[in-house]
């Protein structure tokens, strides 16, 4: 019988598998963490880890907070395994690079026991709260208009006080509130989403939360605490049951929730803690002034990069990302979105060698061992096409272009919507009862029916080219759109 991963199976591992070297060592919780995914832990954690078998970082350990029902199968996971999982790098040759990653000590579910995940908040050794939310998660957004007001949940947790939050900007003012009346500094907030400007989002979310409930609390917030916005990159996809079976074969353990990711990370990170921070420039992670140009040039071209793919992707018949990235039609059509619309966007720092980035895209979207699913991108597409896509479509337009190749995604992110209506894919998204009524009718009624869109309608030239694109659709399908990008 296959034995549970845990500490007590750490000795018998094969000797290549990286282990935590620390987990006997005094580690204290600094850091407290909403949104512990697959994202976080190949990201964010690992690096922690990094440091703590450094030797470094010992009072930088992480407790995940996970907020909803469904939160709870993690709490499962990783109470069971003394808060270990699997890591594996998946390399394009095909050798697997496995560790055992052991920064996240304490896991702690809301609805469980919400005193407990308070007291954590306000420890004074806690110093840093992050995110992973999704784009989707954050309760106030200026690209879509999005106010805390609105929020159901919002509503309900200030309307009760905030004694028992259901949103994590309610857990964050909860807690600044309480270390305020108890006289402990406040921690920094930060962000690691893929939004332009996330620590300027995430305090919109926080202030906003925090004047609904407290004016004076929400000045005081204002002054002094901290919003850093960081740049996060990795692609991870979704944890498979062959990914469960893989780890027992080769490792002779269980784990329920291992990870796989890409081998290339990168950490970008406005460095305004006044709290302190862990040196996770020790660890491969750069801290600079001002993020915003390595931001764009991420969130521009490689998730951008990504919707252009995922709609066409599926529509011309593929499953995985490497499958599309290896059809020369398709890496041409996004090849054009990256070089025609994204990259006359961009503000390039100084040495950044933006060509060599472009070709190292093409390389990771074609790693074939990560297995990355196409509709795994496709995911709550109405709130990241607002972020990725439509940025780089309103300073193309504001420039005099048509944005013919951003036409062409919007078109395709149509079609997928209407064949996911008839049953044909799975729309995944918090509007997808809309976006079908939309997408069911002409392709102008697309754009006036998906609001963050309905601007589009006033650029004659986007307008042509996305009534062409979806004409071309309509009548012969992603082959025929895709012809005109044929290598």
């Amino acid at each position: 019988m296959t034995r549970r991963l845990g500490r007590p199976a750490l000795a018998s591992l094969p000797a290549d598998v990286t282990v935590p070297g620390y987990l006997e060592a005094e580690t204290r919780i600094g850091i407290v963490h909403f949104g512990v995914g697959n994202f976080h832990r190949a990201h964010q954690a690992m690096y922690l880890d990094r440091l703590m078998n450094a030797g470094a970082a010992r009072d930088w350990a992480i407790c995940g907070i996970g907020l909803l029902e469904r939160d709870a199968r993690m709490r499962d996971a990783l109470v069971s395994q003394d808060g270990l999982y699997t890591l594996t790098l998946r390399h394009p040759d095909g050798a697997d690079e496995c560790s055992v990653i052991g920064s996240i000590r304490r896991y702690l579910h809301a609805p469980d026991d919400p005193a407990a995940v308070l007291e954590q908040l306000v420890a004074p050794e806690v110093r840093i709260v992050s995110l992973t939310i999704t784009e989707g998660g954050y309760v106030a957004d200026p690209i879509n208009g999005r106010l805390p007001q609105d929020d159901p949940l919002v509503a309900e947790e200030v309307a009760g006080g905030l004694a028992r939050p259901r949103t994590a900007f309610g857990w964050i003012v909860a807690a600044l509130r309480e270390r305020r009346r108890r006289g402990v500094a406040p921690f920094t907030v930060m962000s690691c989403d893929n939004i332009q400007g996330n620590g300027r989002v995430a305090r919109l979310s926080v202030e906003g939360v925090a004047r609904l409930a407290d004016p004076a609390l929400a000045d005081w917030i204002a002054a002094d605490v901290a919003f850093p916005s960081t740049m996060v990159d990795r692609i991870t996809p979704v944890t498979t049951e062959a990914d469960v079976e893989r780890i027992a074969a080769a490792l002779g353990v269980e784990d329920a929730w291992p990870v796989t990711s890409e081998p290339f990370a990168q950490w970008v990170i406005e460095d305004r803690f006044p709290a302190g921070r862990p040196p996770l420039e020790q660890a491969g992670a750069i801290f600079v002034d001002d993020i915003d140009a390595y931001e764009a040039i991420k969130l521009r071209l490689l998730n951008g990069a990504h919707q252009a793919m995922a709609y066409v992707g599926q529509l011309a018949g593929h499953t995985f990302v490497h499958e599309a990235a290896a059809d020369p039609r398709i890496a041409a059509f996004v090849r054009a979105y990256m070089e025609q619309e994204g990259v006359p966007t961009l503000a390039v720092p100084d040495g950044f060698d933006l060509a060599a980035y472009i070709e190292q895209l093409f390389e990771r979207f074609g790693n074939p061992q990560v297995r990355d699913l196409l509709a795994r991108l496709s995911v709550d597409a109405s709130n990241r096409i607002p972020k990725f896509v439509l940025p780089v479509v309103a300073d193309r337009i504001a420039a005099g272009s048509p944005c013919a190749t951003g036409a062409a995604v919007i078109a395709t992110w149509r079609a997928y919507c209407a064949l996911a209506a008839e049953g044909r894919f799975v729309l995944d998204d918090a509007a997808a009862t809309s976006l079908a009524a939309a997408a069911g009718g002409e392709p102008t009624a697309f754009l006036a029916g998906v609001p963050t869109l309905t601007p589009l309608l006033q650029s004659p030239g986007f307008l042509a080219a996305y009534l062409e694109h979806a004409e071309t659709l309509a009548a012969g399908g992603a082959d025929a759109l895709l012809t005109r990008y044929r290598a």
